[in-house]
């Protein structure tokens, strides 16, 4: 190649034009083709996960991120034997959810968290099997992401004898996670619940999430790095905030998206989705329909919104 047609970073150059850079989140995904449960996929998806570390963005700390994490399939084999170590058991996959919750680190504020979710399982005719305090390493996180890190804990549901499939249970995790929000988060007559966030609730995912860096998702998460946490597929993601700012809940993965970019139509999205949840009907949620109104609220970023969304009508 001549001197005149040497390459030349961030010229224009074929189909690449240089007034379309930008920086936007970095997303993946590992899955086995088979449907094979391993923890290569998970060593797979942390390695494409740090390599992805230049598509995150930092804050004033350099060690302090915007999010990462990794969604992946419940990891039952690992579940039933550290749920044993905490003196509960395990149903067979399909038969329980697990919930990854994010609570106040508020000792007191955190039981009444705890207590008003297992009523509302109570009340929904399941039962609630026992919490596990997940354990993290917060030793290389910058002081913003630490002082606003949340208490951890992972809840488990058995599923009731009277529904009849897998993703009746699924609809009726949803149902519980929807009115702890309303209980919780939502409500102001709650002090000091308004930091109770599920990351997810459900039979099939578990996500692991939070203020982190990528290099930051395993170090954080021993979980991770343990031989029987075995996935077959795993989602991943670092965030780049453009519009909103980091926060432990709104690292990606959602419950069920990623998400690279941002929705300049957002406010007319969430007001149509609004007016629409007056007409909505649905035989699969019967009574159940008004009461996990609204879809989407208001404190969330654009791709949260999306993922309430899209959960809501899948």
């Amino acid at each position: 190649m001549d001197q005149q047609h040497q390459y030349q970073p961030f010229a224009r150059q074929g189909l690449y034009d240089p007034r379309f850079e930008h920086d936007a989140c970095g997303t993946g995904f590992v899955a086995d083709m088979q449907g094979r449960r391993s923890h290569a996929i998970v060593r797979q998806a942390i390695t494409a996960l740090e390599n992805m570390n230049h598509r995150g963005a930092a804050g004033s700390e350099p060690n302090t991120g915007d999010g990462a994490g990794l969604l992946i399939q419940v990891p039952h084999e690992f579940l039933s034997r550290v749920c044993a170590d905490e003196g509960f058991s395990l149903a067979e996959p399909g038969f329980y959810g697990v919930g990854m919750v994010f609570l106040p680190q508020d000792e007191a504020q955190r039981r009444v968290c705890e207590q008003r979710f297992a009523e509302i399982v109570a009340e929904e005719g399941q039962t609630l099997l026992g919490w596990r305090t997940v354990p993290t390493d917060n030793n290389s996180l910058g002081a913003t992401a630490v002082n606003s890190q949340p208490f951890i804990r992972q809840v488990f549901i058995q599923r009731s004898a009277d529904i009849a499939d897998e993703m009746a249970f699924e609809r009726k995790l949803y149902v519980i996670r929807k009115l702890a929000e309303k209980a919780m988060r939502y409500n102001p007559d709650v002090q000091g619940c308004q930091d109770f966030y599920i990351a997810s609730l459900s039979y099939k995912t578990l996500v692991y999430k939070g203020m982190l860096l990528a290099y930051q998702v395993d170090l954080f998460y021993p979980d991770l790095s343990e031989p029987d946490f075995e996935t077959a597929i795993a989602l991943l993601h670092s965030r780049f905030s453009t519009n909103t700012f980091p926060s432990w809940e709104r690292a990606h993965p959602n419950r069920y998206i990623n998400h690279n970019g941002e929705i300049n139509t957002i406010r007319g999205n969430k007001n149509w989705m609004l007016a629409r949840e007056a007409t909505l009907q649905s035989d699969l949620f019967g009574d159940d329909l008004r009461r996990i109104l609204p879809v989407i609220h208001d404190d969330g970023s654009d791709s949260s919104d999306f993922d309430n969304a899209l959960e809501f009508l899948t």
